[in-house]
């Protein structure tokens, strides 16, 4: 009967089926990306509204859009990292402590340093992307690989949009 009962209680710890060990792994990497994806999407923010010079609209517009493609994957990675098994980011706080994307508090940017730093970040995001992929991989869970494809090819796309735009500022 105790062995039935801790048979329950393991297929519970992992409503996918996963090993605890990979739950750890996918999970965490998987907050990495949802801690990143939201310090990404505030600077994306921060730099649509503080967005100067002669071509503010363009570049106003493609912040803004890339902002709200960066926040339409949080859901899907915090309830990917429940649907695994795992516990996901509580608070602001908590984003703190994991994100590897930097804020930037500055009072003034310029319009070519926001879309090099913002190039440089979505390339942070793409490493955690592939790090979370190859959590994922290791598990064999395909399903968090193909969702975190999905989100790789976005990232890859903002970045080359940014890479593209700043070229072609100089």
């Amino acid at each position: 009967m105790a062995q039935k009962s801790t048979d329950v209680q393991q297929a519970l710890a992992s409503p996918a089926g996963l090993s605890p060990e990979s739950v750890k792994a996918i999970s965490a990497s998987l907050n990495q990306v949802l801690a990143d994806a939201f310090a990404l999407y505030l600077k994306t923010k921060n730099f649509h509204w503080h967005m100067t010079g002669r071509h503010f609209r363009d570049y106003h517009l493609l912040l803004d859009e890339q902002a709200a493609q960066i926040y339409g994957i949080t859901d899907d990675v915090a309830e990917r990292v429940r649907k695994v098994g795992g516990r996901t980011i509580k608070s602001i706080g908590h984003i703190s402590k994991l994100q590897a994307i930097k804020d930037n508090d500055k009072d003034n940017v310029s319009p070519s340093d926001m879309l090099n730093e913002l190039r440089q970040d979505n390339a942070t995001f793409i490493k955690d992307l592939r790090k979370a992929h190859d959590a994922a991989d290791d598990a064999k869970d395909a399903a968090t690989t193909s969702m975190i494809e999905v989100w790789l090819d976005e990232a890859e796309r903002r970045q080359w949009f940014l890479f593209e735009t700043v070229r072609g500022m100089n």
